[in-house]
């Protein structure tokens, strides 16, 4: 292996920094590509965009499948890392591609078959609204394979910690989509006016050549070892398969839910309107700049505790969670911040039509009481990710998420109306925030224990 990638030595603040840093580059180049999307598509109107948004939840769905894979790769690459063990290293890429391929294609396959279907669920009133719903998912779904094997390729290089090679891959792609989005979306020059399927267009071809990169780069770089003798149609192990879908499932189901719930609070929020989702999906997009840099520290985490935990070093472990903690405490109270002090001026980028923005500031401004804790969960959720013990993350989230809908139900049938919806997500945040730092901080004393002990299962 490597030392350029062991992160069992030297500082753990720079390890961690200089992992995460890539990382968050990459998180960020991902989230850009739904920005420039939400960016060019919001002038077009509040109805272009909440058909992008309404589509846009099955592609959070798919997520769920690329995590299962995405998590058991990070986790058990680094952990094989930490051993210095390439052999297994060799067997989870070639088996966790094999798994992410299958997912593509049957993805795939059911949303073309039933596209009209899945967005009549979400119950809009406007018939264009649906249209645009429908053909954006259709595109999108015909590039599945690039969108599932991206994270996945990104996910081996991180747990391998090398994060520098996916950022670089990925910001070529995000290069590709900011220069195609609006050509493909208004039609300029040679190229035709599409409108929101253009965004989708631009976004499928910039995704094929960030897979198409990563090969050219995997095929040209021998000091990857990692993908030597790797055939995707040879018989898969089935052992490695099921020590994959072990440690992501968790994970995978946790991804799952969380959309499954976020679109039944999508149908609660139609009944305000087009613009209501509208509002809740740039809202989202907002949010994800705080939620794609925690993530990004929360992979690192995860790599760093992991390199750790298979080479069996506690002290590292325990001090490089609570350095990833510390940082991620002051990104969320930045964060908060920002979007208490100028919501108009963010919700300004993407829409600027008046009702619109009205009910944008309001949910900003409710959605930045719980930045601090979406940070601390993600980072929390990456230490226990690292450590293989996916269940105790995906748990607290399912939970919280869930409760979700209840409290929208109440809430917005009182006086608070729409914005009830939006308390519903922001106490669900402080709760998950609270309960999984204190569920981590209390077991970290039965790490060490479990290290001088691993045959018995101890958090």
């Amino acid at each position: 292996m490597n030392n350029s990638n062991d992160l069992t030595r030297g500082k753990i603040f720079t390890s961690i920094l200089f992992l995460a840093l890539p990382i968050m580059g990459t998180s960020f180049v991902q989230m850009a590509y739904n920005l420039t999307d939400m960016i060019w598509i919001g002038k077009l109107g509040s109805d272009a965009t909440a058909a992008v948004g309404t589509a846009g939840f099955y592609m959070w769905f798919a997520m769920g499948l690329i995590f299962l894979c995405r998590i058991g790769a990070e986790v058990l690459v680094s952990q094989s890392v930490g051993r210095k063990d390439l052999e297994a290293t060799k067997k989870i890429v070639q088996n966790v591609l094999q798994m992410v391929l299958v997912f593509a294609l049957i993805s795939m396959t059911i949303v073309l078959l039933f596209k009209s279907e899945l967005i009549a669920f979400f119950n809009i009133r406007e018939t264009h609204v649906v249209e645009a719903a429908t053909t954006y998912l259709s595109i999108v779904a015909l590039g599945f394979v690039f969108t599932f094997l991206n994270p996945i390729f990104t996910a081996i290089f991180n747990g391998y910690g090398k994060s520098g090679v996916p950022f670089a891959i990925n910001t070529i792609g995000l290069a590709f989509n900011i220069i195609f989005d609006p050509l493909l979306i208004f039609g300029i020059g040679p190229f035709p006016e599409l409108g929101v399927a253009g965004a989708a267009i631009a976004t499928v071809l910039a995704q094929l050549v960030v897979t198409g990169v990563f090969i050219i780069y995997i095929k040209s770089n021998k000091d990857i070892h990692m993908f030597e003798g790797l055939h995707i149609f040879n018989k898969p192990d089935f052992t490695k398969v099921k020590e994959i879908a072990k440690i992501g499932l968790p994970a995978g189901v946790q991804s799952i839910l969380f959309t499954l719930i976020a679109m039944f609070i999508a149908r609660i929020i139609a009944d305000w309107g087009a613009v209501a989702i509208a509002v809740q999906k740039v809202g989202s997009q907002i949010e994800s700049v705080s939620w794609m840099t925690a993530s990004g520290f929360a992979t690192a985490t995860s790599t760093f505790v992991g390199q750790n935990y298979g080479a069996k070093k506690y002290d590292r472990i325990k001090q490089g969670y609570k350095i990833s903690l510390i940082i991620m405490t002051i990104i969320g109270f930045i964060t908060t911040a920002l979007l208490l002090t100028f919501p108009a001026q963010i919700f300004k980028i993407f829409i600027n039509e008046p009702i619109a923005l009205k009910e944008g500031i309001i949910y900003l401004k409710i959605l930045g009481l719980s930045q601090l804790f979406m940070c601390i969960e993600i980072v929390t959720n990456g230490a226990f990710n690292g450590l293989g013990k996916t269940m105790h993350p995906a748990v607290n989230s399912i939970v919280f998420n869930a409760l979700r809908i209840p409290l929208a139900l109440i809430l917005s049938a009182t006086a608070l109306s729409l914005s009830g919806v939006w308390w519903s997500i922001t106490i669900s945040s402080i709760l998950k925030g609270t309960v999984i730092v204190l569920l981590f901080v209390t077991g970290l004393s039965k790490i060490k224990r479990e290290l001088d002990n691993p045959l018995k299962e101890v958090i």
